[in-house]
């Protein structure tokens, strides 16, 4: 590590602290050129992950936009924040762990619809509605066919 104040790359740790994340690990420093103290803060670098839009455009993967689909598709529900995190959580984790750059955004999507399918019917719809380009209630009434199916004993 390079000392910011004399450029010198001789140092010693005096202190090392991991976030409370567990994901970033805070290090005093002291140069042992100059004697002067600085921080530096160590961080996993992570694969970046690109989203494959219908029309062949490529997007970094973002999390936030995830979590704004769902929570529209949620609205009014009874379903918590904090569950919707665990769920981008887990499909964020999911894409990650594929070790694959290029993720189309159906299989996203598909995700996303399976796991609202199981949390909530009505925001399942909701996001199948958009996320499929419903233009008719005949749609609609595929979808809510599907679902009343599958809920039979």
């Amino acid at each position: 590590m390079r000392c910011p104040f004399c450029g010198s790359k001789e140092d010693r740790v005096l202190d090392s602290r991991e976030s409370q994340e567990g994901d970033t690990i805070r290090r005093r420093r002291e140069c042992k050129g100059c004697g002067r103290r600085f921080t530096t803060f160590e961080q996993i670098e992570e694969m970046a992950l690109f989203v494959v839009k219908k029309s062949g455009r490529r997007e970094p993967f973002n999390r936030e936009k995830l979590l704004h689909g769902m929570r529209l598709a949620c609205t009014g529900r009874p379903v918590s924040i904090e569950t919707l995190e665990q769920i981008a959580s887990d499909i964020e984790r999911k894409l990650y762990n594929r070790l694959e750059r290029e993720i189309p955004s159906r299989e996203i999507g598909d995700m996303v619809m399976d796991q609202l399918r199981v949390l909530d019917q009505v925001a399942y719809v909701r996001f199948a509605s958009v996320y499929r380009h419903f233009e008719d209630a005949t749609e609609f009434r595929r979808i809510l066919k599907e679902l009343t199916s599958r809920n039979k004993p």
